[in-house]
């Protein structure tokens, strides 16, 4: 075996430590553009290193012509994706992620099939995994997108046919192992599709970015295990830390989302039914004008901002930073309400207020704020509905039931700037909004906080 040049060795070294300061750099949104630098800057090292290490590259110029195509079309999507649909791009870079990883393995058990058996373990761990990344960030996809409804979705005796994938997944995968046969492994590839899809279709709308993560870790995985095959330390450190970081922050939101994650994966299957969700609800509620609510927050002394999914499709965060900086002016204290999962997914709300140059300081988390809901005169709640629903408290039959919420409701005053009646992302309706102390104000967000603006500035 040919011995790794020494200047390979310390540019994968190189890479790996931008990797590691890459998820150093994520944790904070401060220093998150300065994270992603790295890791693109490690990225583009290792990918050096591919093309100059003596390693025999065969079909060369199909090999770059991809590179290019595929670049050209990140480079497009990321600069052309909206605010909103951040979660749906991560989801589907995730998903291609995992199936690249499972493709090079297929080529790999191919071109060898007589590899050793922890060679073969490795692959077939790979192709079983990264296939399940792909197909169940497909259907993450679908329902962040809307494309299919975001509710679960429970086939005909479900629960049992994903216990008969998931065997016969696994039986194919140790069998395969043993018995190594192109036609076993074209199975288990079909297989581990089919078992990703039904592994996320249960899961409701409000805890899709919870299976994004564990998509992600499971991505991780298998690009580990495709390191081992391909005998490259680099993917193997790369991808060991994406699974260990996706594994950390799925337990964390699963937390925060307050039910286990067994839970938010299989408790639709003993969910019991529910009456209907998004249906028109034609009870009365107090609706207002600008005006109404710019008197209301011109003479209050605390008011908390809540921003939400409709505040990012509106892209209106930098109209409410104009609101909370004419209030400050006027010596009102003015708080910003983050929820952990705000925005379908976490540090979304962060990321959107970053871009309005909001200041970090203002910006507080749920366990920090819900304190100070009591003392608040006015609880705005721009584009939010699922994070501040008391049903997550009261409902047992809730799909978020069990969820930490944002303690709106404990506000002397609550206003929700809204498009529409229809219910949030859960699909369920929330109580809140006929409250005789709530007051809606109807519109697009980002015209509705400019109306408000012009009141305030005229008191």
């Amino acid at each position: 075996m040919m011995e790794t040049p020494l200047w390979v060795q310390l540019a994968n070294l190189v890479a790996a430590v931008l990797f590691i300061l890459t998820l150093k750099g994520l944790s904070h949104p401060k220093t998150a553009r300065r994270g992603v630098m790295l890791g693109a800057l490690g990225a583009a090292i290792a990918t050096f290193v591919v093309f100059f290490s003596g390693i025999p590259t065969d079909n060369l110029i199909l090999i770059l012509v991809a590179i290019l195509i595929g670049s050209a079309i990140g480079l497009y999507a990321a600069r052309q994706v909206a605010m909103t649909q951040m979660p749906q791009m991560v989801a589907l870079f995730n998903g291609v992620g995992g199936g690249a990883a499972a493709l090079v393995s297929v080529i790999e058990f191919l071109e060898n099939p007589e590899s050793s058996a922890i060679i073969l373990a490795a692959t077939v761990f790979t192709v079983v995994v990264g296939s399940v990344s792909f197909s169940g960030s497909i259907v993450t996809f679908l329902k962040l997108q809307e494309l299919i409804t975001t509710r679960p979705v429970i086939i005909p005796l479900g629960k049992y046919v994903t216990i008969l994938v998931a065997a016969a997944t696994v039986a194919g995968a140790v069998w395969l192992v043993i018995a190594p046969a192109t036609w076993l492994l074209v199975a288990l590839l079909v297989l581990a599709l089919i078992f990703g899809v039904l592994f996320v279709l249960p899961v409701g709308g409000a805890d899709v970015p919870i299976v994004i993560s564990l998509l992600n870790a499971f991505t991780g995985l298998s690009v580990a295990a495709g390191g081992y095959v391909l005998g490259n330390v680099l993917l193997i450190v790369a991808g060991t830390l994406v699974g260990a970081s996706g594994t950390m922050l799925t337990r964390l939101m699963a937390e925060a989302m307050g039910r286990p994650l067994t839970g938010t994966l299989f408790g639709a299957f003993s969910a019991t039914a529910s009456g209907p969700a998004g249906g028109v609800d034609d009870r009365p509620v107090r609706s207002g004008t600008a005006n109404d609510v710019a008197i209301m927050l011109g003479y209050a002394n605390k008011v908390i901002l809540v921003p939400g999914y409709g505040l990012a499709v509106a892209q209106a965060q930098g109209t409410l930073r104009e609101l909370a900086d004419t209030l400050t002016e006027k010596g009102i204290q003015v708080d910003y309400a983050i929820h952990p999962v705000a925005g379908r997914m976490p540090g979304h709300m962060n990321v959107l207020l970053a871009e309005a140059n909001v200041p970090y300081e203002q910006l507080k988390e749920m366990d920090e704020i819900n304190p100070e809901f009591g003392e608040a005169d006015v609880a705005l709640v721009v584009g939010a509905n699922d994070v501040v629903n008391p049903a997550a408290k009261t409902d047992t039959s809730a799909p978020i039931y069990g969820m930490p919420i944002l303690d709106v409701n404990a506000a002397k005053q609550v206003v929700f700037l809204k498009r529409s009646m229809r219910p949030g992302f859960a699909g369920i309706q929330n109580e809140l909004l006929f409250d005789p102390k709530t007051t809606l104000l109807f519109g697009d967000a980002k015209d509705s906080l400019g109306g408000v603006v012009t009141s305030v500035k005229e008191l």
